[in-house]
């Protein structure tokens, strides 16, 4: 092998343009190669890191599910509890009607009672009078009328 000017002047045009590559263009591209190499692990330290705050907010989100479901446990037990409360009252409430409306009906049969036993001691007392001027063929007067009628009333 013959090493000659062209072998020469190519050997030297590759190590001039291997120099120009390292001192002008792979600082630049090595650069972007950093660089490119840092956005990728920043995303994935952000994946990573968004990874974990999806996994506290379920555990987060659980939680407050399982506290609305306590506090609405908690709501429905004091509405049944309200509720049959409520129920009470209202049969207390029912029971005290009751007595009144019957102690209202005892005090009417009583007064009631009391109107019909005058009723039929009046009608009782006419027709003793009547039997008795039967009897007796004559009429008592006014006067005698009203002792009978009294005696008999309270007789009866």
């Amino acid at each position: 092998m013959d090493f000659n000017a062209t072998f020469w002047g190519q050997t030297i045009a590759m190590i001039v343009f291997v120099a120009f590559v390292m001192w002008k263009i792979w600082p630049p591209l090595m650069k972007a190669l950093e660089e490119r190499q840092q956005k990728i692990a920043d995303g994935l330290a952000a994946a990573e890191k968004g990874d974990k705050k999806l996994d506290e907010a379920r555990a987060e989100a659980a939680q407050i599910v399982a506290d609305a479901r306590k506090q609405a446990t908690g709501i429905l037990d004091q509405a049944h509890s309200r509720a049959n409360e409520i129920v009470a009252e209202g049969k207390a409430d029912g029971t005290k009607e009751r007595e009144r409306q019957l102690t209202a009906a005892a005090a009417e049969i009583e007064q009631e009672t009391n109107k019909a036993r005058e009723e039929l001691r009046g009608q009782v007392s006419a027709i003793a009078v009547a039997s008795a001027e039967k009897i007796l063929n004559r009429e008592i007067d006014a006067r005698q009328h009203e002792d009978i009628l009294g005696k008999l009333a309270s007789e009866l």
